[in-house]
């Protein structure tokens, strides 16, 4: 881990209406190689700090900053180049295209940023192997198990090399043995050098993959700790 900000937020709040604020000047920094858990119940503002950092919705006061990119001030189409180039998203249902093989969906990033086809296809291979999915390559989504299906997700959210890994609930449609492989999953990749940002419920998901959780409770950061584990 070095001490190289990745995600900067300054200020943020984001309101809908005349409804209480999701997320209420919140600041926070994440630096390069940290893998940190944002914990909170249904409706404590984790999933709107998410797609903020994301790059899916605009704060209503503050500023957003991942890998030196201002995040609030980009338009719709400087955000998905944003996505496609810094963003790597890992999500509880996979979210993965059916029709497709398991090659077809992980190279879909790469097709979209514009990789050359041969460049693409090896790193595609290099992500499944490592990822120890390299025999489902020619497979269909569907015949996969929950575990296998989200390394998938992984390899495909790691295809264009991102800054930052954002996993929204990554164990949340997995049984206890597939949620075991995908925690082991995300340590090691941690381990590799990864910066990544989980949100979830799980105290326990938090408690076996992230090296600081921060807490958030009605929109407010109420916690921020670091375990001090090396992993």
């Amino acid at each position: 881990m070095t001490t190289t900000p990745v995600i900067e937020l300054s200020g943020v709040s984001r309101r809908y209406d005349e409804e209480p604020a999701a997320l209420d000047d919140v600041s926070l920094t994440v630096c390069a190689g940290e893998s940190v858990a944002i914990l909170g119940p249904s409706g404590s503002g984790k999933s709107t700090m998410l797609n903020l950092i994301a790059g899916l919705d605009r704060p209503s006061a503050g500023t957003v900053t991942v890998d030196g990119v201002r995040v609030d001030k980009l338009g719709e189409a400087g955000s998905a180049r944003y996505r496609r180039a810094k963003i790597g998203m890992v999500f509880q249902f996979f979210n993965l295209l059916d029709d497709l093989t398991v090659a077809d969906n992980v190279l879909l990033p790469a097709q979209m940023a514009g990789m050359a086809r041969g460049e693409a296809r090896r790193r595609a291979a290099e992500l499944l192997g490592t990822l120890g999915i390299g025999r489902h390559a020619r497979a269909y989504p569907g015949r996969l198990s929950g575990g296998e299906r989200q390394r998938v997700a992984v390899a495909r959210a790691l295809m264009n090399r991102p800054a930052l890994l954002l996993a929204d609930e990554p164990t949340g449609a997995l049984d206890s043995a597939s949620g075991e492989d995908v925690k082991a999953l995300l340590n090691d990749l941690h381990a590799d050098g990864q910066t990544i940002v989980t949100v979830t419920h799980d105290l326990t998901l938090a408690e076996a993959c992230a090296t600081r959780t921060v807490k958030i409770v009605d929109g407010r950061i109420a916690a921020d700790t670091r375990t001090g584990a090396t992993r």
